[in-house]
């Protein structure tokens, strides 16, 4: 993928230092989501995740919205028929946002509806405007809900929360995001963006590139592992960072009381084997 930035491109990638700001570009249609949208965030995901320049993500929407959905406007509709049905996936190409190392905040700055909030869902962090509405509409569409939702909600909120959401299709509010446990933070819509960036600047300022990027593995693969493979994982990330010169510089900067001088890169130092090795064993 190009580095270049085309204004009409439906995934925009602007950079504030470290911290990388994603923006869903189609405001005109709500940011709504067809299929160069959805190939060409993963594809941004990938490469942002390689960029070590970056150490946080910010995905926000441009305009009033989020993301809208679907498509509804296209031809033939966005829930047609695939000319392939054996090979379509309900969920977009891989990596999702929970499967990257970076951080990534979702500045929820409108509605988010349908695969709107399933992809704001993937990500680590969620901050929602107040005159936001949102939900998981997909059943009251004629379809079911995508994006292994049923997997991410139902690991943020619990199956009776997940239940409601997914099987009503109902919208909710800002408010009702943070009571629910979905979303971090309910803002009003114009501070939704700063406070995000403000949150990920002090992440990358603050916190190890590597700790911050194993602690991400670790967490979301918690869910899947039992205690004792959550416990491996801690021990082998300790023992790959202490001694290293981030461990060294954490503590030595806290005792003095200045910020921290990172110099740990997670594109170069990534372990090449072990249990961090490879993609995360993480959803379907």
């Amino acid at each position: 993928m190009s580095n270049a930035i085309v204004a009409t491109d439906p995934i925009l990638v602007t950079h504030e230092g470290p911290v990388a700001v994603v923006t869903l570009n189609r405001p005109d249609k709500l940011n709504a989501m067809n299929g160069r949208a959805i190939t060409m965030l993963s594809a941004t995901y990938a490469q942002l995740d390689h960029d070590e320049t970056v150490r946080v993500i910010v995905v926000a929407g441009a305009g009033r919205a989020f993301c809208a959905g679907a498509d509804l406007s296209r031809r033939g509709g966005a829930f047609q028929a695939p000319k392939e049905p054996t090979a379509f996936r309900s969920s977009p190409p891989r990596p999702l946002a929970f499967q990257i190392r970076k951080p990534v905040i979702a500045a929820i700055n409108g509605h988010a509806i349908g695969i709107g909030m399933t992809l704001a869902l993937h990500c680590d962090l969620r901050f929602i405007a107040a005159e936001a509405k949102w939900g998981v509409v997909q059943v009251r569409r004629g379809v079911v809900p995508d994006a292994v939702s049923h997997w991410t909600l139902v690991r943020s909120v619990g199956t009776a929360r997940a239940a409601e959401i997914l099987l009503t299709g109902r919208l909710f509010t800002g408010a009702q995001a943070v009571e629910l446990g979905v979303a971090n933070r309910c803002l009003p819509a114009r501070d939704v963006l700063s406070a995000s960036l403000e949150m990920a600047q002090e992440m990358a300022r603050e916190a190890s590139p590597m700790s911050l990027a194993m602690t991400k593995r670790i967490l979301w693969a918690a869910t899947d592992g039992d205690i004792d493979a959550v416990d491996e994982l801690e021990s082998v990330a300790h023992q790959i960072l202490m001694g290293r010169p981030d461990a060294l510089e954490g503590g030595k900067a806290a005792f003095e009381k200045r910020p921290p001088n990172w110099t740990s890169d997670v594109e170069r130092d990534w372990p090449t084997d072990g249990p961090f090795a490879g993609p995360p064993l993480l959803a379907p």
